[in-house]
């Protein structure tokens, strides 16, 4: 295969001409007698050259440039990649004795999701055996292992599964009382889940302004809010960052308002040392496809009262009696995670330090490679244990949408962040005051790759340099 992209320099320009033709691929790596390589062209070079006067028969190593990128065949594949500029996506690999052997090519339609699970733990081993146990729907001992394991590594004394993240805060404000009439503060920057689930609910949301520094809800926002009509705060950990827990609650116990801690994307986070989910009444966590594990679809709601584990229970399976079969207490809801899913969640949470790890290395160089751009990255903050969700990163300058468009053609897909829920229509009449925070935030946030799958950061500094051409031409 290599034949087809080799030349002898004493060939002329018309027959490099053909060798790019056949080999499709706008390069031709020029040789001596020896077979040692003396230099590449290009299609761009032959043109160069007959616009400069030169003959298709003429030699081509007369137009060589002294200067030219190639490879080592036992060179890893980061010094390779470094070599690749916007003009070069192919070059050649020499052996010892600078013979051309091989060839390296950066392939512009890599395709780099924002995330994808990985599945490489027990998961199939569970989740067989789940199978041929033939407890396949609600109930079984994988069900009752995730509650027991994902509680315990919550902090929290109860864990109940349910069929995903937004049944988990439905269920979590019903077991709380939350209803008609009622008022639910939320932030602007999230997820549609969180205000949706108070819809669901039949309460009113209050939407109101983040942080700058967090993202994160504002506690001075909240305070403002509060109204004889409130009944409870949704904070979110917004991007595995952890909320002004401590302010939060003191702002709840001042107005005996209930807490439910929205842990969608923040599996393991801390708060002054304490686990995300562990501070309010209920902690809400989604386990969907994207997280930091999963379940395929799935959530959980963890806490500490007995009786709220005890009522989350009854109004996941249909309000039945758990004394009294087929005997329903209250009108209730199928809510519930299979058996499958939970061998699934097990698996994953087994391996939740190493994954954890895993992301903050591939954070840790987005951030040592782009430092000097023009991009803020999430910020660290006193007191909180942020996870690393997805990396999420601010680009200055309005160029957001540009650099987005202009990674996908090269098949690296980066997301916007969240819509303020103010500026959609169907939620903004929740909203008394004009959030620019939110929307600051909002519209110049990105997020990058960022999943476990990633090879031995080799994938990701591609990616890296993908982002940095992109950069340079927005």
């Amino acid at each position: 295969m290599i034949d087809d992209f080799t030349c002898s320099g004493n060939n002329t320009l018309l027959k490099a001409m053909y060798i790019i033709n056949e080999n499709t691929k706008g390069v031709c790596f020029v040789v001596d007698v020896t077979n040692t390589l003396i230099g590449v062209i290009t299609d761009g070079d032959i043109r160069r050259a007959l616009l400069n006067n030169a003959s298709l028969d003429d030699k081509i190593k007369n137009i060589l440039s002294k200067q030219f990128s190639y490879g080592r065949v036992n060179e890893g594949y980061d010094k390779l990649i470094s070599k690749i500029t916007d003009r070069v996506s192919i070059i050649p690999l020499v052996n010892n004795n600078f013979e051309v052997v091989d060839f390296f090519e950066y392939k512009q339609n890599s395709n780099f999701p924002v995330a994808i699970p990985n599945l490489n733990g027990n998961e199939f081993k569970y989740l067989t055996d789940a199978f041929l146990s033939t407890w396949i729907s609600s109930t079984g001992k994988y069900i009752d292992k995730f509650e027991s394991e994902f509680s315990n590594y919550s902090d929290c004394s109860y864990g109940v599964t349910v069929s995903n993240g937004t049944t988990a805060l439905h269920l979590a404000l019903l077991a709380l009382g939350v209803g008609e009439g009622d008022e639910v503060i939320i932030p602007d920057l999230t997820f549609a889940a969180t205000i949706n689930a108070v819809l669901h609910a039949n309460a009113t949301p209050v939407i109101v302004d983040i942080e700058e520094k967090s993202w994160c809800i504002d506690p001075e926002k909240i305070k403002q809010a509060i109204t004889p009509r409130t009944k409870a705060i949704i904070p979110v950990h917004l991007y595995g960052q952890p909320c002004s827990m401590d302010a939060i609650m003191s702002i709840a116990k001042k107005h005996d308002l209930k807490v439910i801690e929205d842990c969608a994307e923040a599996h393991g986070a801390m708060f002054k040392g304490n686990k995300v989910g562990s501070f309010g009444d209920i902690g809400c966590f989604s386990f969907y496809g994207n997280k930091v594990i999963t379940t395929g679809e799935g959530g959980m709601c963890t806490t500490n009262s007995p009786e709220l584990d005890q009522k989350l229970r009854l109004l996941r399976d249909h309000g039945m009696s758990k004394t009294r079969r087929y005997y329903h207490e209250i009108v209730g809801y199928n809510y519930r995670m299979t058996n499958l899913q939970a061998a699934i969640g097990v698996a994953q949470l087994e391996r939740i330090a190493k994954i954890h790890e895993n992301r903050f290395l591939y954070e840790k160089l987005y951030r040592k490679t782009l430092l000097n751009s023009n991009f803020e990255f999430q910020q660290d903050l006193k007191g909180r244990g942020r996870i690393t969700w997805l990396v999420c990163l601010l680009v200055a300058d309005n160029k957001r949408d540009a650099l987005i468009g202009q990674l996908k053609e090269s098949g690296i897909d980066a997301r916007p962040f969240f819509h303020p829920l103010s500026k959609m229509d169907i939620y903004k009449n929740y909203s008394k005051n004009d959030n620019v925070i939110a929307k600051k935030i909002s519209d110049h946030g990105l997020n990058l790759p960022t999943y476990e799958g990633l090879k031995s950061l080799e994938q990701i500094r591609l990616i890296i340099k993908g982002i940095t051409r992109k950069q340079e031409g927005v």
